[in-house]
């Protein structure tokens, strides 16, 4: 599957009325809570390989690689205990409830990364991308689905930072933020995933899914999730990840001022059989740029 992914950045020029969106403010009174951890069933997926002479800028992206000249990219970040980090949980359903205050999320280009790997998106509204890096990228977003495929929202350059050195690979990076770009889209009609790839560095990723409403959370290095001042009533509560091709819910009633725990189970898709893995010997090395060069991993060793 082409890695066609990316997610670029939107400006809100102007915001439509809640009543556009479908979502009110209104005060919760005895708002619950639900809780709990998410984990992974089965065995981890191997990480993506990359073959960093392949791509533009090996000695500076590289400062983050294997020690053998690949960058590896792991979308499952999961502890020793099968909890997954950065995985969206959702209620979905809720019309109304606390201020809904997410509108232009902010991705970092750092060290030929997207940071945040995982995060949400509102439909209609945009993405804010910003290059920490002396190297240029090219930001590409698309809406995808399993069921119909990849639509192109736009891409965009996202010029050269030029707060930064390039003529010293090992001098620290205190990665002053160059120019933002910032770009605004609409998902189609029942489309909620949201991706960006660097079009220089196919290993730059970033997954978003569109929320409709706040209560969401990101799970933390153990998995945990909690939502808080969530309106009586009953709902989908549904873990999202981009590595996840089904679509894991459950349904549940928040009762007043009552604590719910639910744990989710993430189904694994299983070790990865894709040309996406680290080859030795290489087919490609740095005497194919016609110089000789070594990449090293200053920064990180994968």
């Amino acid at each position: 599957m082409k890695s066609v992914l990316t997610t670029g950045l939107c400006l809100i020029l102007s915001i439509p009325a809640a009543s556009v969106w479908g979502y009110a403010v209104k005060e919760v009174a005895r708002g619950g809570t639900v809780q709990g951890t998410v984990t992974l069933s089965g065995p981890v997926p191997d990480p993506k390989a990359y073959n960093l002479v392949i791509f533009p800028d090996p000695e500076y992206c590289g400062r983050i690689s294997n020690g053998n000249g690949w960058r590896l990219l792991r979308d499952f970040l999961v502890n020793e205990r099968g909890q997954v980090l950065n995985v969206v949980v959702l209620l979905e359903g809720i019309t109304e409830g606390k201020p809904f205050s997410l509108s232009v999320p902010r991705v970092e280009a750092r060290d030929c990364r997207f940071l945040p790997f995982t995060t949400v998106v509102r439909s209609g509204h945009g993405v804010e991308v910003v290059n920490m890096d002396p190297v240029m990228h090219d930001i590409q977003a698309y809406e995808t689905s399993t069921a119909t495929g990849t639509r192109v929202l736009f891409n965009s350059p996202l010029p050269f930072n030029h707060r930064h050195r390039r003529d010293d690979l090992h001098a620290t990076h205190d990665h002053r933020p160059g120019s933002s770009l910032v770009r605004q889209f609409q998902l189609s009609k029942k489309r909620r995933t949201f991706v960006m790839q660097c079009g220089f560095h196919a290993y730059m990723q970033s997954w978003a899914i569109a929320v409709d409403n706040p209560y969401y959370v990101l799970t933390d290095e153990n998995g945990r999730f909690v939502i808080e001042d969530v309106p009586p009533g009953t709902y989908d509560l549904r873990a999202w990840h981009p590595g996840i091709k089904q679509v894991v819910k459950q349904h549940v009633t928040i009762e007043p001022g009552v604590n719910l725990t639910i744990d989710f189970q993430l189904p694994s898709p299983g070790r990865r059989k894709t040309a996406l893995t680290v080859r030795t010997p290489p087919r490609f090395t740095p005497a194919a740029l016609g110089r000789e060069f070594t990449i090293e991993p200053l920064l990180e060793r994968q």
